[in-house]
């Protein structure tokens, strides 16, 4: 068996960066964009599912590319239910800390009648992204290492994937240090989520989407340097009261982290 095959973690990552790279270079030479400050670099989105695909399909076959498409439909495994408090409320709360602390304006960056469709198009990114970082990375991540670690090393990754796009938008190398700080604890939030809600892609995509929506939709409210720090410390908090090995020491224990369902 060759190296890749028992660690197929690096090629997935290499192959995400290099799908990513067309998308990169299209952005740089045109300066299109899809929403104002979302270059057609966003379109890269779907870069982490094309990669789970792949490297599923050489593992088991069309099947097993079947099975990973279907998890983008596994919303049935939410349960309980009142982790959709935490998908829906958590983010906005934040959000709304943010615009608390530095006093910003009430006015949304897209008018509210808008904001149906714009959740709309994040969330099918959003899957585009979490079948592949939730549905095909996390869990093997954890396989290797405790929840805690696997998330954080996701998390930087995830950050590390987006910094060509920020470059090209022109953002200020301390802006894009507190972004990622912002980006590695949404990840642990994100992982933290997945693990106790029945390990359900569609709950990642959710919180991910969600979390767009605020910074994309709403983005007067949105300072990294605020933002950030309040996940962050939201992350600290799911750590310590949940369990850093884990992240599921309240969850029924047919939704563990060690669950061995598909």
């Amino acid at each position: 068996m060759t190296a890749s095959r028992d660690n197929p973690l690096p090629v997935f990552f290499a192959w995400v960066f290099a799908l990513s790279v067309p998308f990169w270079l299209l952005s740089a030479a045109t300066g299109w964009q899809l929403l104002p400050d979302l270059s057609v670099s966003a379109l890269m989105t779907f870069c982490p599912a094309v990669a789970a695909s792949i490297l599923v399909y050489r593992e088991r076959g069309h099947r097993g590319v079947t099975d990973l498409l279907r998890r983008s439909l596994d919303y049935a495994r939410i349960r309980p239910a009142t982790w959709f408090v935490a998908i829906f409320l958590l983010m906005p709360a934040a959000m709304v800390a943010t615009r608390w602390l530095i006093s910003a304006s009430a006015a949304p960056s897209i008018p509210i009648v808008k904001m149906p469709l714009l959740f709309i198009a994040l969330f099918v990114g959003a899957l585009g992204e979490e079948l592949g970082w939730s549905g095909y990375a996390v869990d093997r991540m954890q396989r290797q290492n405790s929840a805690l670690p696997a998330a954080v090393v996701l998390g930087a990754i995830w950050a590390a994937w987006h910094i060509v796009p920020l470059l090209e938008a022109q953002r200020p190398a301390m802006w894009i240090a507190w972004w990622c700080l912002f980006t590695v604890a949404t990840r642990v939030l994100i992982v933290w989520i997945y693990n106790n809600a029945g390990r359900s892609v569609v709950a990642a995509a959710l919180y991910h989407a969600v979390g767009n929506v605020c910074t994309i939709g709403f983005a007067r409210y949105y300072d990294p340097r605020v933002t950030g720090l309040i996940i962050a410390i939201a992350a600290a908090f799911v750590t310590l009261l949940w369990g850093p090995r884990t992240f599921t020491r309240f969850a029924h224990p047919r939704f563990s982290a060690s669950s061995r369902r598909p």
